[in-house]
């Protein structure tokens, strides 16, 4: 079973971070690409620009924007694949750019992930 982290992409880099996931649509500004040490840029499994856009405007609560992706997350016909990745690893760290983890995307893609009871580190 695979154990999944969230970590600010800001934060130290650490070997119990175990496989390192970059879970935004956008790259993180002012960070490196040897400093954010991901393995993978999962971009297609982040809420989509409108999404996101809609959710920051306050266009829409964040009970509708995790609703939303949620479906859009079900929709994707690659998010199986995505998934099967992280399974293959022990230790996974989820590591982002956004300051309020709790009321982000990262949650609602943790509950996706088969996590929902994970709770992201701040």
């Amino acid at each position: 079973m695979t154990t999944i982290l969230t970590k600010r992409v800001y934060d130290l880099v650490t070997p119990d971070d175990g496989f390192r996931v970059l879970v935004d649509r956008l790259w993180p500004r002012g960070v490196s690409k040897q400093k954010a040490a991901v393995d993978l840029w999962a971009k297609d499994a982040t809420p989509t620009n409108q999404l996101r856009q809609a959710y920051h405007s306050g266009a829409i609560s964040y009970d509708q924007f995790a609703a939303d992706y949620l479906a859009q997350l079900d929709a994707d016909p690659t998010f199986a694949d995505f998934q099967g990745v992280i399974n293959q690893h022990a230790v996974v760290t989820l590591v982002t750019s956004v300051a309020d983890l709790p009321h982000s995307h990262v949650p609602v893609l943790l509950r996706r992930l088969g996590n929902g009871d994970a709770v992201p580190s701040e």
